[in-house]
């Protein structure tokens, strides 16, 4: 996605809820990009004016790293957002994401049913 000015950044390795974001997006006149690994996440952030990052906590590499380096390499004043979802039942993992520096954490369920306006979102 060099070319297109990249809206909201995701950090999700499950395809088939990759789907699910590329297709909201694209009805909610998002542009989206998703990565599967923190590494990833991290390039991608840096490269791009993303007001929104979005983070799947049950990744596979580098979820909760890829917010703390997001949280010590953010310039003062940056307006950028990190959400993060997970399993209703991983409170422990909720709380890390928090004090990692994730404005809000909520299950996947929650961001499932307001996705669109989460998107949304990105642009205001």
């Amino acid at each position: 996605m060099a070319d297109a000015i990249v809206d909201v950044v995701v950090l999700i390795d499950d395809l088939f809820f990759q789907a699910k974001l590329h297709q909201t997006a694209k009805l909610t006149g998002i542009t989206l990009e998703t990565v599967t690994t923190g590494v990833q996440l991290l390039k991608s952030a840096a490269a791009s004016p993303a007001a929104l990052i979005i983070v799947d906590l049950n990744a596979r590499q580098g979820a909760l790293d890829s917010i703390k380096q997001l949280g010590m390499t953010g310039a003062p004043g940056n307006p950028r957002r990190v959400i993060a979802f997970l399993s209703h039942v991983q409170t422990d993992l909720a709380e890390h994401a928090l004090a990692a520096g994730c404005q809000e954490v909520m299950p996947r369920s929650k961001f499932t049913q307001n996705l669109a306006a989460i998107l949304r979102g990105a642009k205001s």
